[in-house]
């Protein structure tokens, strides 16, 4: 991958730990440069980016999430997921990700073509949520 694209990727990563970064920000930045996609591993505590010619870059996540419950707790992903939409001053990211590892999520695939974000248990349960119009 291009050192560009690389520092693209790193960039919505951090903003997206750091809050400087909403959800909205990094799709925007993702799709304008060409990302199809992104997986983020609750378990292995990275983040990949793809691109449509399969091309993949793995990068750590700044901080860890902690652990992932072994029960997956849908309902418990949908509050986090609508804190999250919420516009809520207490809101960051790192705290949703804390939230949603909790409630028992391995991990989510963003598709940015697909307009849509499949979180998954670790027991392969799944909550599909589409992004808002």
């Amino acid at each position: 991958m291009d050192a560009r694209l690389t520092t693209i990727a790193q960039t919505c990563l951090v903003g997206s730990y750091d809050n400087s970064m909403s959800f909205p920000d990094v799709v925007a930045a993702m799709v304008a440069a060409g990302f199809e996609s992104y997986f983020v591993d609750y378990r292995t505590n990275t983040r990949t980016h793809y691109l449509p010619s399969g091309e993949a870059l793995v990068l750590p996540n700044p901080e860890d999430d902690g652990p992932v419950s072994e029960l997956f707790d849908g309902a418990a992903i949908t509050a986090a997921i609508r804190w999250a939409q919420s516009g809520a001053a207490d809101y960051t990211y790192a705290a949703f990700s804390r939230r949603v590892a909790e409630a028992g999520c391995a991990g989510y695939l963003a598709s940015l073509t697909g307009r849509r974000v499949v979180y998954f248990g670790r027991s392969g349960e799944t909550y599909t949520e589409n992004f808002p119009q």
